[in-house]
């Protein structure tokens, strides 16, 4: 039998998955499209249209490599945001910023502290460096911001990831709690502040930009409210010391020639995302009512999804959510203990929510029977 070349004792000893089952996945396993995706946090909203026109006139020129600098992204974004170019760094989504982050700061055997619950695809960065995870839970479905100070003091912990507005549960603090936060731990821990869902959240969440903090990295995303999901272009940003060490290690061609061109002009129009920001309002407000008409408790949420208190235990809730499936509605639910009694739904278009509202007491009646 001929032998194989030899991974490195840490890469095989890692599970060949991915933290998702994407929707695609599903479908091919099922043999059938799904009706509804309203579980992945995408906006179906889509981009704005002078994005669509911007993209369009470009695609002649992806015969180009793009410019490995990000130089034309970076600049409208430190503007944006009010800062310079140097506290700025670009990469694949904040997922492939995330990854760079624990590059950087957690070796094997380093403490790495989140929420039980929270983003899994951290987790899995974590992992593939070897560094060691330590995780606080939940606290009344709310990220539990003294827990998580408590233990990066306790094991010494490099680096610590908090998101707010929150992923799976959409509840959020508020900025001065984040803050306090942020002055409670040590200097030499680096805070990651996921701000994925900032655009969809209320302005009193998101603290002031306040570059004095050196260990604090703040992560944002074309994927949810500029609805370029597809495209895979986050940014981060923070003292420019520590952004110069993300341009260490990035993938300096990682950030397609398209992306960058929809970036710019998705940043151009915020009146488009003013727009999409009220219907993503909306939405959350009618998946809260259909909740409700089924005797289910929403949460109230900041981001594009409402997640769903289904009255039960995981088992029950999971049974909802694979009925939900069988009816070619894709959603998703939280994992961890204490979370996994809900469900999640992404804001969708109107014939999507109908379609929910629909099919959810059906699943709810078959869950309840079996």
């Amino acid at each position: 039998m001929q032998r194989l070349p030899r991974l490195t004792p840490l890469a095989a000893a890692l599970p060949s998955t991915v933290p998702f089952v994407g929707p695609e996945a599903q479908e091919r396993s099922r043999g059938a499209p799904f009706r509804a995706r309203i579980g992945a946090n995408e906006s179906g909203f889509g981009p704005a249209p002078s994005v669509v026109a911007a993209m369009s006139e470009a695609a002649g020129a992806m015969w180009k490599y793009c410019d490995p600098d990000n130089f034309d992204l970076k600049a409208s974004l430190a503007r944006h945001l009010g800062i310079g170019a140097q506290n700025v760094v670009i990469g694949e989504g904040i997922d492939g910023l995330l990854g760079l982050a624990v590059r950087l700061y957690a070796g094997p055997g380093d403490t790495v502290v989140t929420s039980l619950g929270a983003y899994p695809t951290f987790n899995f960065h974590v992992a593939g460096f070897g560094a060691r995870l330590v995780a606080v839970p939940y606290r009344d479905d709310k990220e539990d911001l003294q827990g998580l100070a408590d233990a990066v003091k306790r094991d010494a912990a490099q680096v610590v990831y908090l998101s707010n507005p929150d992923n799976p549960m959409g509840t959020w603090w508020e900025a001065s709690d984040v803050e306090a936060f942020v002055d409670a731990i040590p200097p030499t821990t680096l805070i990651l502040l996921d701000e994925a869902y900032g655009e969809t959240g209320p302005a009193a969440a998101q603290p002031r930009i306040d570059l004095s903090r050196k260990n604090l990295v703040r992560l944002r995303t074309f994927s949810k409210a500029y609805g370029l999901a597809g495209l895979r272009c986050g940014y981060a940003f923070g003292d420019a010391e520590v952004i110069r060490g993300f341009e260490k290690v990035r993938n300096h061609y990682g950030i397609n020639k398209m992306a960058q061109v929809a970036g710019e002009a998705a940043l151009a129009d915020q009146a488009y995302l003013a727009e999409v920001v009220a219907r993503v309002a909306a939405g959350r407000d009618r998946i809260a009512g259909i909740a409700r008409d089924n005797g289910l408790s929403p949460i109230r949420s900041a981001t594009n999804f409402v997640t769903i208190d289904c009255g039960g235990d995981g088992a029950f809730a999971l049974k909802v959510l694979q009925e939900m499936l069988a009816r070619d509605v894709f959603i998703r639910k939280p994992m961890a203990p204490g979370l996994d009694r809900c469900i999640r739904i992404s804001v969708g278009l109107d014939a999507e929510l109908d379609l929910f509202a629909e099919e959810l007491p059906k699943a709810l009646a078959a869950a309840r029977a079996g």
